[in-house]
């Protein structure tokens, strides 16, 4: 495997716990158009594919229905104008994203099934956005992980092979999309999916936290160099 040149970080769960906002703009969704609302943790469990996954799964109706465009309009209306009243840093990523800032060479970026503008309305929030060099929201093409797609598009973008970057993740879904994409995977036990869960996975490693994951690129990179060396 090639040195790593860049760290792409899934969003929701990974980066920041938005549980929270997101349960508010979901049951903001459900009340407007007459419908029930969800307990927290049902709703939990519904995120990780975006947000016309999680509004039809929520109301239990097809996504390609004009019920899913009314209700997604609504999720992400609401979501953009309150995108961190009550989401916060995930355990470890402020000092994770400081460090590995530090590293020569090595760039960030965002790979998310997030909806994109949402995406932005976060990561503008919490004063960040410019500290990536590439971010892939959902919508921005026709996949969504765990397909290839976002993630190839990503290394494109950075101008990178797939093999070059290491995708860090919470879910499944980007255990899946990194192997199909030709890339490591980092996954993170401090999310919103069970470490047995993530395990059967099979990711290449999987962390604690986000505050032990500049250390794991920095044994990467040194172990690419003593190869390179003894080659």
């Amino acid at each position: 495997m090639l040195s790593p040149a860049a760290v792409v970080f899934d969003l929701d769960g990974t980066l920041v716990d938005s549980r929270g906002d997101i349960v508010a703009a979901l049951n903001h969704a459900l009340l407007a158009t007459k419908r029930q609302p969800l307990p927290a943790i049902a709703i939990v469990g519904l995120i990780g594919d975006g947000a016309r996954a999680l509004v039809a799964r929520a109301a239990q109706i097809p996504e390609n229905s004009d019920d899913a465009d009314e209700l997604v309009r609504l999720f992400v209306e609401y979501y953009e104008r309150h995108p961190v009243d009550l989401s916060r840093w995930a355990p470890g990523a402020v000092q994770a994203l400081e460090e590995l800032t530090e590293i020569h060479e090595l760039r960030l970026a965002i790979c998310t099934n997030k909806h994109r503008s949402t995406t932005d309305a976060v990561l503008g929030a919490l004063g960040v956005r410019t500290r990536f060099a590439a971010i892939y929201g959902g919508g921005d093409g026709p996949e969504r992980k765990p397909a290839p797609g976002p993630l190839l598009a990503v290394a494109e973008r950075l101008g990178v092979s797939p093999k070059d970057l290491v995708m860090v993740g919470d879910g499944l879904q980007d255990v899946e999309c990194a192997r199909r994409a030709g890339a490591r995977c980092v996954a993170v036990a401090a999310g919103f999916t069970p470490r047995s869960q993530l395990l059967a996975g099979r990711p290449d490693v999987i962390v604690d936290t986000l505050a032990d994951l500049p250390g794991v690129v920095r044994r990467w990179r040194e172990a690419t160099a003593k190869f390179s060396v003894r080659g």
